[in-house]
C-alpha cells in the first residue's frame, strides 16, 4: 500500500461547531489558523459566508447567491492562530444557535504571482494542495492566472467578487468546455468560461466572460488538486436503491459534497461534526439559504462513503453525479504503520 503524504488531515482541514452568542464571540478549537472559513447557521433560514484571508475580514460571499462581494462589520472580525473571531451578525453568531464552519489552511501569507498574463495575488498550501488567488480581469480570451500550487490542480472554482454573478466550477469529469454553476440547481452549464483548457501546473486559463474574466473586475479562485490521504473528487452513477454506490476515497471523510451532473438538484452537503454516527443524516445545501434538514442519506465509513437513499438528490437511478470529499483521517495513519482509519 502507498502511505500517505498526509498523516493528520485535521491540520489541513477541520470543521468546527459553536453555539451563537450574539455578540463578539472567538471560535477556538480549529487546529491551525484558517486562511478559508465557510460558515453557516443550521438552525435558522439565512446565507453562507465565505471569508478568505487575502480578501480580508468583513468581506464575504455567498455560495448560495450570485451577490458581489458584500461588507458588514459585525460578521468575521478577525483570523486567529486556533480560529476565527464572529460579531453580532444573526447568520453568523444569532444568539443560542447552532453554527457550522468549515475551515481550510493555505499558507498564512500571500505572495505576488506573475506566471499568468495575469498578475495575480496567491496563497498557496503546496502539501494540502489547495490555494486561494485574487485577481483582477484584463477581458482577453485565452488569458492565464497562476495558482501557485506547483502541479495541475483538478478544481478550479472562481467568484467575482466586484458585481453581481454565478459562481463557475472547473471540474475533471465536466468538459472543459462547460462549467458547474455552485449557486444555481442546474446541471452542467454549456458555456466555455474555461477557454476549453484544463489547469496546468502553473496556471489556469479563462476566456473573456465577464464570469471569470471582466474587463476591470476583480474576482476570487479557489483551488483544489486531489491529494491522497486528504481531498477527491470524481462521479458516479445512481442506481436508485437503498444499497447505493459505494465511493472509495482512501480516506475517512470529514466533509461531503454531492452534486447531480445531468440534471437539477441541489448541491447537498455534509460533515462528520453535525453527523457523527451513522446513517449520515444531517445536511444543509451549499446553494440555498435554509436551515439544516435531517434523512438518511449516506454512510461515512473508513475508506469512503456509501449511498443509502433514492433521493434524486444522491441517488437517482442511471443519473450521473459529482462527489467531493476531505479527510478527517488517513487510510492508513501514520506514515510506515499499518493502523487503519477508524470506523463510525
Amino acid at each position: 500500500m502507498a502511505y500517505s503524504s498526509i498523516t493528520k488531515p485535521t491540520d489541513y482541514f477541520n470543521t468546527k461547531l459553536y453555539t451563537g452568542t450574539g455578540s463578539s464571540n472567538a471560535i477556538t478549537g480549529v487546529g491551525f489558523q484558517p486562511d478559508l472559513v465557510w460558515i453557516k447557521n443550521r438552525d435558522t433560514t439565512g446565507n453562507h459566508a465565505l471569508f478568505n484571508a487575502i480578501s480580508g475580514v468583513q468581506n464575504y460571499l455567498n455560495s448560495n447567491t450570485n451577490y458581489s462581494e458584500q461588507t458588514s462589520a459585525p460578521t468575521l472580525t478577525a483570523f486567529g492562530a486556533d480560529g476565527f473571531t464572529v460579531g453580532s451578525s444573526s447568520d453568523l453568531n444569532g444568539n443560542g444557535n447552532n453554527i457550522v464552519s468549515w475551515n481550510w489552511l493555505a499558507s498564512n501569507t500571500t505572495a505576488s504571482n506573475t506566471d499568468g498574463s495575469i498578475t495575480s495575488t496567491v496563497s498557496a498550501n503546496t502539501t494540502s494542495g489547495f490555494s486561494i488567488v485574487t485577481y483582477t480581469g484584463n477581458g482577453s480570451s485565452g488569458a492565464t492566472i497562476g495558482h501557485g500550487l506547483g502541479v495541475a490542480p483538478e478544481i478550479v472554482l472562481i467568484k467575482k467578487r466586484s458585481n453581481a454573478d454565478a459562481w463557475t466550477m472547473l471540474h475533471p469529469n465536466v468538459q472543459a468546455s462547460k462549467y458547474m454553476r455552485l449557486d444555481s440547481d442546474t446541471g452542467e452549464v454549456n458555456d466555455d468560461v474555461f477557454n476549453n483548457t484544463r489547469a496546468g501546473n502553473d496556471v489556469f486559463t479563462v476566456d473573456s466572460d465577464g464570469q471569470v474574466n471582466g474587463n476591470g473586475q476583480t474576482f476570487v479562485a479557489y483551488c483544489f488538486k486531489k491529494k491522497t490521504g486528504f481531498f477527491t473528487t470524481n462521479e458516479y452513477v445512481g442506481n436508485g436503491s437503498t444499497d447505493g454506490p459505494f465511493l472509495y476515497c482512501g480516506f475517512k471523510p470529514a466533509l461531503v459534497i454531492i452534486k447531480r451532473k445531468t440534471g437539477t438538484n441541489d448541491w447537498f452537503i455534509w460533515d462528520n461534526k453535525t453527523a457523527p454516527r451513522n446513517p449520515t443524516n444531517a445536511y444543509l445545501r451549499v446553494n440555498t439559504n435554509g436551515a439544516a434538514g435531517s434523512y438518511d442519506w449516506l454512510d461515512l465509513v473508513s475508506n469512503g462513503i456509501k449511498i443509502r437513499n433514492t433521493s434524486d438528490g444522491a441517488n437517482s437511478n442511471n443519473n450521473t453525479y459529482l462527489f467531493f470529499a476531505w479527510a478527517e483521517e488517513t487510510l492508513v495513519a501514520n506514515v510506515g504503520q499499518s493502523i487503519p482509519a477508524t470506523a463510525r
